[in-house]
């Protein structure tokens, strides 16, 4: 049976899993297909702690925003966005600023379509259809929206999605690009996999990522902290994803190594 559905463009390979649907049904959301939930289930083989891990680097994704609030940042560029689900950029920020601003930006067609409908009411936020790897062509889409202010700083975000970055692509580059296009006082915020912390789990990601819309590139811890180069990163540095501030009561279970993400926050000198 067919699982095509109204919310899903017509463009879209049902039968082609995808990292941002993958993403959704770690998260126990519904926007997803068999092919998604059957490549989910082989990632989970090869790293069985991944629910947990994608809770926590929703989680960081949450303390970051509200760090970058409490600096001062009022608007957003999100990149690789995702599939919307439960505490969504705009929802974080506005219950400390109501006013905060947000541009999601994704290329896959689900997370996009669903993103549309969840904004189609929301004068302050909205969502694009670029590749995050061409900041040139995202930068001008966002401009565009009118909702930015290239001016006055900006909270960059790239959650859970570098590791899908490859080599080729120039990764400090792209990062580069979006560093040197926002005003001092902006931020980053960055959280990737990597083969530091469970090489064999790792490596087994990898290879079932293969066979997926979105190959995966784990990177070194320094070469995740060099993707900060003109940024000063904040306190407690690039750490494993439970470790990056976590709220007063909050307790973790397991080995913070497990979350095989390293994770950091930094502010544009």
């Amino acid at each position: 049976m067919s699982e095509r559905m109204e919310w899903v463009p017509d463009s879209v390979d049902v039968g082609l899993p995808s990292a941002a649907r993958l993403y959704d049904y770690l998260l126990g959301g519904g926007h997803n297909f068999a092919a998604d939930r059957a490549l989910a289930e082989k990632f989970l083989l090869a790293q069985p702690n991944a629910r947990t891990i994608a809770r926590l680097n929703r989680a960081f994704l949450r303390r970051a925003v509200l760090h970058l609030v409490d600096h001062g940042v009022r608007q957003f560029l999100d990149l690789g966005s995702g599939i919307p689900t439960v505490g969504n950029v705009h929802e974080i920020a506005r219950k400390a600023a109501p006013e905060s601003r947000v541009v999601y930006v994704d290329y896959e067609a689900v997370a996009v379509a669903h993103s549309r409908m969840l904004l189609k009411d929301d004068p302050l936020a909205t969502i694009l259809q670029e590749d995050m790897t061409d900041p040139d062509a995202v930068l001008a889409a966002a401009d565009a929206t009118g909702l930015l202010d290239f001016a006055e700083p900006i909270g960059v975000l790239t959650v859970g999605v570098f590791h899908f970055v490859p080599p080729d692509k120039d990764p400090k580059g792209v990062v580069a690009a979006y560093r040197d296009a926002v005003a001092p006082g902006s931020g980053l915020a960055l959280s990737q996999f990597t083969s530091d912390l469970q090489p064999a789990e790792m490596a087994g990601i990898v290879e079932v990522m293969k066979k997926s819309s979105d190959p995966m590139y784990p990177r070194t811890h320094a070469e995740i902290t060099e993707l900060f180069e003109g940024f000063d990163i904040v306190p407690p540095g690039v750490v494993p994803l439970p470790l990056w501030r976590p709220e007063e009561g909050a307790v973790e279970d397991g080995d913070p190594g497990h979350a095989g993400i390293f994770a950091g926050v930094g502010h544009k000198k």
